[in-house]
């Protein structure tokens, strides 16, 4: 399934977040819920939440052609699998968000969920709507750039 759209939702007290309606059949069989990896220094921080075989069709791809032994390789390995939580959606179709994936994406109450593609990612509201205003601005040239090999 392609995740699309745009979801604002908020968190209740336990951390939960109720999934929308259209993506919880592609979640019944478990979910990973995942820090986000931002590849830009001060970009703002999400969290990511896959079916368990997308994750790891991701660090799979990501990790291979890599040393498994080199300084990098670890880094990543432990980035992708200590900030990653085994999951299931609950009789009320919500997923417990875990301390450390809230405080790494500094959610607060107010979220939006939207489709990444091969994952869903959770914004704090107030900074995605900051996040994604920024990106609008950038579109046109990030367009123009896809077809650079420089």
């Amino acid at each position: 399934m392609t995740f699309r759209g745009t979801f604002e939702h908020t968190l209740d007290a336990k951390h939960r977040l109720t999934i929308p309606a259209k993506f919880r059949g592609a979640l019944a069989n478990g979910v990973v819920l995942a820090a986000a990896h931002e590849v830009e220094q001060g970009a703002p921080r999400c969290v990511g939440i896959w079916t368990p075989d997308a994750y790891d069709g991701f660090t799979t791809s990501t990790l291979a052609g890599l040393n498994p032994s080199s300084p990098r390789a670890r880094e990543l390995k432990r980035f992708f699998f200590n900030a990653s939580f085994d999951t299931e959606l609950d009789s009320a179709n919500r997923v417990m968000i875990p301390p450390h994936l809230i405080r790494y994406a500094a959610l607060d109450k107010e979220v939006v969920v939207t489709g990444s593609g091969e994952c869903l990612e959770v914004w704090d509201r107030a900074q995605y709507t900051r996040n994604f205003e920024e990106v609008l601005t950038r579109i046109p040239e990030i367009a123009a750039s896809l077809g650079d090999t420089a």
